[in-house]
């Protein structure tokens, strides 16, 4: 029985890990359910796997909570300091990072320092701070086990490989709802077209990034410390049937694909369960049913947060930490309608001329790094008309 800290458990990965549990009871047990805000869901889930901890960010549903569980015994806390000290717990086996942003840093780093394998599916961890995130793993003798279907796919296809035989990944994108739309298209495009993605379920934040392909070059980020990889030797293609989840190219030039339906319960159980696969009823694919698979290049031009996401991951540093938390506050403009879908882009790539560049950054610059962006970006975004920010 794995004991189970699942941080951000009411969002789309969350909940879709209580699901593996649930169905893997024998196996797995919920030790630390967290929410941001959504008190009601942390209840429900709280009342069916009755954790040893529950917790929640928003101190100010905190009664609510506590009050809802007094009869089971849940110890109910509150605010993300809660978070950074129960993941230490010598109870806990693997810790789950599903909260969004930059938020799941710290939390990740405590729990390495206190021997926790990591089940990764927060992304920004490594994009803000890969190089001592893995370098913390190695001297802690932790695991880092993605979650990213992306990233699970490149890791399973690794399993018995020797990684310098890597000639190159190529990371597989669907393209998003706005796949071969034209630039005078995304001026005008909605909140509602964007969050309408073609083949996966997920959070809103995610859903915009796959939109913009913002996602993509934080995969790809992400990929360079999870595997060791250089710039050069990860590629991005489309594939909008989302059926092969990534490929590796050996240096004698064979080629790995993962396949599957798009289903992040597999990648989220294969995490939970490695090395070792457990049977599931999950639907099989069926050649039949989808047969042309294609493959395009992604447009750089016209989505242009994925030529960002390479540009700062060549200069590394502090830049990766600069376009994300200047894509986190763009993001949440644009799904408030205070700005448009082209203009986070120009807001990145300003916040990217503007920031103080930093080549080799403590976490204490990561968090200034990040507090600063947020800052310069929310400033840009509200003083600069709509119209001037997309120019």
């Amino acid at each position: 029985m794995k004991n189970i800290a699942i941080l951000g458990s009411t969002g789309s990965i969350g909940t879709q890990t209580l699901e593996v549990i649930r169905d893997n009871g024998q196996l797995f047990s919920a030790f630390i359910l967290t929410a941001h805000s959504n008190a009601y869901l942390l209840i429900e889930q709280c009342l069916e796997f009755v954790p040893q901890y529950a917790i929640i960010c928003d101190e100010t549903k905190y009664l609510q909570v506590k009050e809802a569980l007094a009869h089971l015994p849940v110890k109910v806390l509150s605010g993300h300091e809660a978070i950074k000290e129960t993941v230490t717990h010598p109870d806990i086996d693997i810790v789950l990072t599903a909260m969004v942003g930059f938020a799941g840093l710290e939390p990740t780093i405590n729990a390495i320092k206190a021997g926790k394998d990591i089940a990764l599916a927060n992304k920004e961890t490594l994009v803000v701070a890969g190089e001592m995130i893995t370098a913390l793993a190695k001297e802690h003798n932790v695991k880092i086990l993605p979650v990213d279907s992306e990233h699970s796919a490149i890791f399973q296809c690794l399993v018995g490989e020797d990684y310098s035989k890597i000639e190159k990944i190529i990371i597989t994108a669907s393209g998003g709802p706005f796949r071969g739309k034209t630039i005078d298209f995304l001026a005008g495009a909605t909140r509602e077209q964007a969050l309408k993605h073609p083949n996966w379920v997920m959070g809103a934040k995610i859903t915009i990034d796959s939109a913009s392909l913002m996602n993509k070059g934080l995969e790809v980020i992400e990929a360079k410390w999870l595997f060791g990889l250089q710039t050069d030797q990860i590629d991005v293609i489309v594939h909008p049937q989302s059926i092969v989840h990534s490929l590796i190219q050996f240096e004698d030039g064979s080629i790995k694909a993962q396949m599957g339906l798009p289903d992040m319960k597999l990648p989220i159980q294969y995490a939970l369960t490695y090395p070792n696969r457990v049977k599931t009823s999950f639907k099989r694919f069926d050649f039949m049913d989808y047969p042309n698979l294609t493959f395009e290049k992604p447009d750089l031009d016209t989505f242009r947060n994925l030529k960002l996401a390479y540009e700062a991951l060549n200069r590394g540093g502090n830049m990766p930490c600069i376009i994300n938390a200047a894509n986190e506050v763009a993001v949440a403009a644009f799904l408030k309608n205070e700005t448009g879908f082209l203009a986070m882009s120009d807001v990145i790539e300003t916040c990217m001329q503007k920031i103080n560049y930093i080549k080799e950054p403590s976490l204490h610059d990561y968090l200034n790094t990040d507090k600063e962006t947020r800052i310069f970006a929310q400033n840009l975004i509200q003083q600069m008309p709509l119209k001037a920010i997309q120019s």
